[in-house]
């Protein structure tokens, strides 16, 4: 491979394509950023592109939001240039998001390579927009680079050839193991010591009013016993103004860059979230997650890590944290190859092909 061109647009590809530049800079390979622009204010974005140092994009298509189909659409309308006019032997994109899916459909198209980082990833719900681009994504991807030993089995369960799929570990834990060392220098004034936090975007969360309100009803009972930091994403901001609903018990604060959020995550007596990311994260920082869901697509948080899923079970949050608190929080590990290195194993790969 000469020339790789990496497809970005959110910020969980953010912190997945870094220690991937990084990597195939160090090998020598030519290679192009492309920011969709699919998250496109400060803090989902610019921020982040400083503090995990990747370098400016080469490309922004500032395609911004929209519907899920209008927001493909125009992503894969104007990608489909830059591929033309750029000719990589590669594109790599990342993760599930909607520029994920866009730009693996371009290429289909146009025959060129694709590279899936994050590969195999299933949560089995449909009614997940993030698995019906995970499964096309997969699908349409030439080489398939798995983080966790469940995905290699998804793939071949779903006919995907075995020369294709590459075991190469998470290289979202290779940003949390380089960047850690920079939260102890975060400044946390005025923030309590003992504290859950709290994440919450998805829309079968956040859009419904009724399971909204339940879920802050909970966090407002948990906060008699710990206190609740809350970075409420945009689309959740929106849902509680938009509802009329009481957060006075809670901590709200903007969207948080990488490193802060991160000193947060290593601090926190417990985290809860409806976050993918989240639960691989807390799953190395050995922090108890909760995540409110009923399924996950990363079933190794769980049956090896800190993870527990909830689901809508407003006491067994209540009990768990309890558990927590009283000293019974659940143990896990690491899973195999999380160890800094996945980026590298998947510059070496490209180089050799």
């Amino acid at each position: 491979m000469n020339h790789i061109l990496h497809v970005v647009g959110a910020r969980p590809n953010f912190v997945k394509a870094a220690p991937v530049l990084r990597a195939v800079r160090e090998c020598g390979m030519r290679q192009t950023l492309v920011h969709t622009g699919q998250h496109y204010d400060h803090n989902m974005s610019d921020v982040f592109f400083s503090q995990l140092e990747i370098p400016e994009p080469d490309v922004n298509l500032e395609v911004g939001s929209g519907s899920h189909a209008s927001q493909t659409a125009e992503i894969m309308r104007r990608f489909e240039a830059v591929v033309l006019e750029r000719k990589p032997d590669l594109v790599l994109v990342y993760g599930d998001v909607n520029s994920t899916v866009a730009a693996a459909l371009v290429c289909s198209k146009l025959l060129v390579q694709v590279g899936h980082v994050e590969a195999g990833l299933r949560s089995f719900d449909r009614t997940m927009p993030e698995e019906i681009n995970r499964i096309v994504t997969d699908q349409l991807s030439d080489i398939l680079f798995t983080p966790s030993q469940d995905g290699d089995a998804n793939l071949l369960h779903e006919g995907v050839s075995r020369d294709r799929i590459h075991f190469v570990g998470n290289v979202m834990i290779d940003s949390l193991i380089r960047l850690l060392p920079a939260t102890k220098s975060c400044a946390q004034n005025g923030l309590p010591e003992g504290f859950a936090l709290v994440t919450l975007h998805r829309p079968s969360n956040v859009d419904d009013e009724e399971r909204l309100r339940e879920i802050l009803e909970c966090l407002t009972s948990v906060s008699e016993k710990l206190n609740i930091i809350f970075p409420v994403h945009p689309r959740t901001r929106r849902r509680i103004a938009e509802f009329g609903m009481n957060t006075d018990r809670l901590l709200l604060f903007d969207p948080l860059p990488f490193i802060e959020f991160l000193s947060l995550q290593s601090r926190a007596a417990v985290v809860i979230t409806d976050s993918g990311g989240i639960q691989e994260e807390t799953t190395y920082l050995g922090v108890p997650c909760l995540t409110m869901r009923t399924n996950t697509e990363r079933p190794i948080t769980v049956t090896v890590g800190t993870n527990i899923l909830i689901g809508d079970d407003r006491e067994r949050l209540i009990a768990e944290v309890r558990n927590i608190l009283d000293g019974n929080a659940k143990k896990g590990v690491p899973p195999p190859l999380w160890d800094g290195h996945a980026g590298e194993r998947i510059a070496n790969i490209l180089q050799q092909m």
